[in-house]
């Protein structure tokens, strides 16, 4: 069958199920396949129904739902402090991203008075999260196209951060370590030391992935020119993050709507205009450095001070006061076994998470309780983008493609 194989007739051919020759001598049925949901290159428990024309992809449908988490739904009914055990959950790539959303969002309803060095702990853990998610997505993304190597050098990399938060909260992911007011705990001694050695390893390191893959003519033919999202299809499909700054719109939530303080350090947004691949790819690259300077801005900024607001309606009291202060045990039973009543409102609060625009909008009747939870998750909202991105490529460009849109599973069905 002669058909220009370029986007616009292979969607004309995926407006129908069989193609016909003019001369009508024989016809082309598509073919449907199913891709995941368990299937490596799908980054989790995602299922593609696609449609094929030979090696043409012609229609593609994400098909979502196969964790079942109910997590809003659970955080409905458990108390505000209790919704960080389940906040870090959807995520797990980027933890201390939903959990600092979160908090944030809840601190708005009680016009909470959050401690500048809290501040700073929660930035520079955020950043550091966000750095391990990057090293994450270009590890993985990389071993899709078949380059193992680079692979295990960011696995090294993400190893020294891990142990970093191991080393803050006891555990290597779903961390629970922020809280409504501030921090469960102080850093513990030799945190800062340590973090500063690895700030001042990674750039070598970085050097060391961009000799390995950037320039590559693998690499460069398995990205350059592949899945492109003009900016118009972005906006419309509601992309956000590195994928969306990679279509040409510098949109940061850390720079256009400041929180946690974020509106005190000097750092840039990296975006490109291609819209391809390859700039997705590039932009979470040109990441790990501004990310390294906002971590090196908040060790020089952290001060000694309190890591909670004082508000006893929201914080425990000091455990030193419990030994001397009926009051303080009577205020600590109350908050651990009732939790804190926020007066009836709403609130919302846009994140900058690893993927995107992360915003929690909680409703509170006055109880202790969220009435509502819903999550504005940017890995849901993202794959809108899959389709447009595929269509018309070759179906062994579609890995690429999920893998640079950079998709966590949990954080689409919550």
């Amino acid at each position: 069958m002669k058909l220009d194989r370029g986007r616009t007739a292979v969607q004309e051919l995926g407006r129908g199920a069989l193609a016909h020759e003019e001369t009508g001598e024989f016809e082309t049925k598509l073919m449907r396949i199913n891709v995941g949901p368990q299937h490596p290159s799908t980054h989790g428990v995602l299922r593609l129904v696609v449609d094929l024309d030979g090696e043409r992809i012609v229609r593609l449908t994400p098909q979502i739902g196969y964790l079942h988490t109910g997590f809003e739904k659970t955080m409905e009914n458990r108390t505000y402090q209790q919704v960080v055990t389940y906040s870090n959950r959807m995520d797990y790539a980027h933890s201390f991203g939903h959990d600092l959303a979160y908090v944030l969002s809840a601190e708005q309803l009680v016009d909470a008075k959050v401690p500048e060095r809290a501040q700073r702990v929660r930035v520079l853990l955020t950043e550091l999260n966000r750095m391990a998610s990057h090293l994450l997505f270009l590890g993985t993304g990389i071993l899709d196209m078949g380059a193992l190597t680079l692979f295990f050098y960011t696995m090294r990399e993400r190893e020294r951060i891990q142990q970093l938060f191991e080393m803050v909260t006891g555990v290597r992911m779903n961390y629970g370590y922020f809280r409504v007011g501030g921090l469960s705990y102080d850093l513990p001694e030799g945190f800062v030391e340590k973090t500063r050695a690895f700030l001042d390893d990674f750039p070598k390191m970085v050097e060391q992935y961009a000799d390995m893959f950037a320039k590559n003519d693998i690499f460069v033919n398995r990205t350059k020119g592949i899945g492109v999202i003009p900016p118009e299809t972005a906006i419309a499909n509601g992309l956000t993050g590195p994928s969306l700054r990679a279509s040409g719109i510098a949109l940061d939530q850390r720079k256009a709507a400041p929180y946690s303080g974020y509106e005190d350090y000097d750092f840039d947004v990296p975006t490109s205009t291609a819209g391809d691949a390859n700039a997705r790819i590039m932009v979470r690259f040109a990441e790990f450095e501004q990310s390294a300077k906002i971590c090196r801005q908040a060790l020089d900024r952290l001060e000694p001070g309190p890591i909670k607001d004082p508000d006893r309606r929201i914080s425990l009291p000091p455990r030193s006061e419990l030994e001397t202060s009926m009051e303080a045990v009577i205020f600590h039973f109350k908050l651990v076994t009732e939790g804190f009543h926020p007066p009836r409102a709403e609130s919302y609060v846009a994140t900058e998470s690893a993927r995107g625009e992360l915003g929690y909008h909680l409703v509170s009747d006055g109880g202790s309780m969220p009435y509502r939870v819903k999550i504005r998750v940017p890995s849901l909202v993202n794959l809108q983008s899959l389709e447009a991105a595929c269509i018309g490529g070759l179906f062994a460009d579609m890995v690429v493609n999920i893998a640079s849109i950079d998709p966590v599973m949990g954080d689409v069905d919550k």
